[in-house]
């Protein structure tokens, strides 16, 4: 596995694969590698040429100073993991690197009510970073396949949107989200829950098929989501929201929409630990 630190060296090896007529398949992450990113890598490796994988800690995406400060870094560990699935090359830039002209030379995306919502809501500005960082990596590594998780799911309805709007040509593939035995939502967060708390985590995928069993069964979508938060009220559990929304602006419903396809999502404090899932519904 070749490792790149510096965008010159990148530039030369994408434009050494592209004259190869090498498709080029990107794993964007921020490291704290888990059985959900190297699902993302080993479909790459399936669908693309060569594979790339990118490691950076993204400070423009934190509204909160020290959940930047708290995220898991392991680098070695990372790399030990990437070079197990033959990944052809590890982009591993540093702040500099990223943003040779500062962190505010962005202009910001209007993206009308969908960074607004939701994660939106709790993390004001998270999205114009996600946004700036993934369009920047983009213009690096010049994928012809990005590949991105399902377990975001408003991270890749913005990413869709940035697409289109900046008319960036590139296949954006969401696979599946990859759960734990218990059914927590694989997480690089997951690393700072105690033993007990990654059990009692696993109750927020129970809710969230609680709802889609509601929607199965026709019961009305206000009870059942009442119902749901009910069984999220636990000592040391903070719920942000619980919601049923179309997939496109993530427009909260308040009855099911059966001219929409939906999602169920929720994210919820679990000790220290804020958790995010969803369900397709």
């Amino acid at each position: 596995m070749k490792v790149i630190r510096d965008n010159k060296r990148l530039e030369e090896w994408v434009q050494a694969q592209k004259k190869m007529g090498r498709r080029i398949g990107f794993v964007p992450t921020m490291g704290a590698l888990h059985e959900g990113h190297l699902t993302l890598i080993r479909t790459s490796k399936l669908k693309s040429d060569v594979t790339v994988c990118s490691i950076f800690v993204n400070p423009t995406q934190f509204n909160d100073a020290k959940d930047l400060e708290k995220y898991p870094r392991n680098v070695a560990r990372d790399k030990t993991l990437l070079e197990g699935e033959s990944v052809d090359l590890l982009y591993l830039p540093d702040v500099k690197a990223m943003y040779p002209s500062g962190t505010d030379a962005w202009e910001p995306i209007e993206f009308e009510s969908l960074d607004e919502v939701l994660e939106g809501a709790f993390r004001p500005g998270h999205f114009q970073g996600v946004a700036q960082v993934v369009h920047r990596l983009l213009k690096l590594v010049r994928p012809d396949e990005l590949y991105m998780g399902q377990k975001d799911f408003q991270q890749v309805a913005i990413i869709r949107r940035m697409l289109n709007l900046k008319n960036i040509s590139v296949d954006l593939v969401v696979v599946p989200i990859v759960r734990e035995l218990h059914g927590l939502a694989m997480s690089s967060r997951n690393e700072r829950l105690s033993s007990i708390d990654r059990m009692r985590a696993a109750k927020l995928y129970e809710v969230l098929n609680y709802i889609k069993l509601g929607f199965e069964e026709g019961r009305a979508l206000d009870e059942v989501l009442n119902e749901g938060r009910s069984m999220l009220d636990f000592p040391d559990f903070r719920l942000e929201y619980l919601e049923v929304c179309e997939r496109t602006q993530l427009r909260s419903l308040t009855s099911w929409g059966k001219q929409y396809e939906m999602v169920a999502l929720v994210a919820c404090w679990v000790g220290e630990v804020r958790l995010i899932d969803n369900v397709l519904l």
